[in-house]
């Protein structure tokens, strides 16, 4: 049976305009009352990776759920998960740079949450390997949430109701783990497949029109877009310098910050490209608005730099195939996931 889309959603929200050096105001939560816990959507693995001490239940979700947008979790009580992560923008960033606690700018872009469940390493240089442990980075950066993980189960425990939530969950209660675990299993849940892509590769022709299914053998030939974004979610997981911003301001290193490997440095996580249509703008650093400009950027061979990735080169694509393969990326999001306001 086909899976459905998790989520019936999206005009974008309105949200006021912060003061200078206040925090934005954070999305409101409107998402559906419940998010399923077994459905698969069409063109996901159906084994859905769950970590056996971890397992997902409906009560730890609903937590997670409500931890993801309380802005109990931030050093001035502000900012929440979802303000980066906002839920009508694919759970990602619409700003090119990510802003946290007190108007601060952070130097990257936050990519989607979708399909995070899959994931195999995390945040654009790789540095966590599993999403309990993501869930509490953002906390104690100075430019995100500017926090302790201890300062907020602190704030949590003296919160009317937060403690008899996590006892209903957790025999320990509130914990840093319980709170990684709580905050993660709602990020499990957050699937967007069942593409027109998808329904293409499972047998129905008519999904894509000429001009995308001509965009998808460019894909997966001259295009040479596969070698990186490959997989039921489309992304290796692993990591490339493509030259995105290689010798721009501010200067990130990427992979090489965490590894000190020269090879790594200039290397970022190939992310999905499922969504595309919700996510702009694009790159680590949002340097590029549309996906024209992103196939354009390829189609130049990329960033020039001495670690530039041996597969990057020039592709040689005329304008029209241009279109065709933005096409066929476009396609890639199931156009009735939507976040609506109520």
């Amino acid at each position: 049976m086909r899976g459905k889309a998790l989520l019936p959603l999206l005009p974008v929200l309105c949200l006021a305009l912060a003061a200078p050096n206040e925090s934005p105001p954070g999305p409101k939560d409107y998402l559906p009352p419940t998010l399923s816990l077994t459905a698969i959507p069409l063109g996901l693995d159906k084994n859905r990776p769950v970590p056996p001490d971890n397992p997902l239940t409906q009560a730890k979700v609903q937590l997670g759920r409500r931890l993801f947008f309380d802005p109990i979790l931030s050093a001035d009580g502000k900012v929440s998960c979802a303000g980066c992560h906002q839920p009508e923008h694919g759970f990602a960033s619409p700003s090119r740079f990510s802003q946290g606690v007190r108007a601060k700018m952070t130097s990257r872009n936050a990519p989607t949450l979708f399909n995070r469940a899959y994931g195999t390493s995390f945040f654009w240089d790789g540095r966590e390997a599993g999403l309990e442990a993501q869930a509490l980075r953002p906390i104690e950066n100075p430019l995100e949430m500017g926090n302790t993980v201890a300062g907020v189960v602190k704030n949590l425990e003296k919160h009317p109701d937060y403690s008899a939530q996590f006892k209903a969950v957790f025999a320990d209660g509130i914990t840093p783990l319980n709170l990684a675990r709580a905050i993660s299993a709602f990020e499990r849940v957050l699937l967007l497949g069942n593409s027109r892509v998808d329904r293409f590769r499972a047998g129905e022709v008519q999904a894509l029109t000429s001009g995308e299914r001509h965009g998808l053998w460019l894909y997966e030939s001259r295009g040479r877009c596969w070698r990186c974004h490959s997989g039921p979610n489309f992304t290796d997981e692993s990591f490339h310098n493509t030259g995105v911003s290689w010798g721009k301001a501010p200067v990130d290193l990427g992979r090489f910050e965490v590894t000190k490997a020269e090879p790594d440095r200039g290397k970022f996580k190939t992310p999905t490209l499922r969504g595309l249509t919700m996510t702009a703008p694009y790159m680590h650093d949002g340097s590029i608005a549309t996906l024209e400009g992103v196939v354009e950027f390829y189609n130049q061979g990329g960033g020039k730099n001495p670690n530039l990735d041996p597969a990057m080169s020039e592709l040689g694509l005329s304008k029209e195939e241009i279109e065709d393969l933005v096409a066929f990326l476009k396609a890639l999001t199931d156009s009735s996931v939507t976040i609506q306001k109520k």
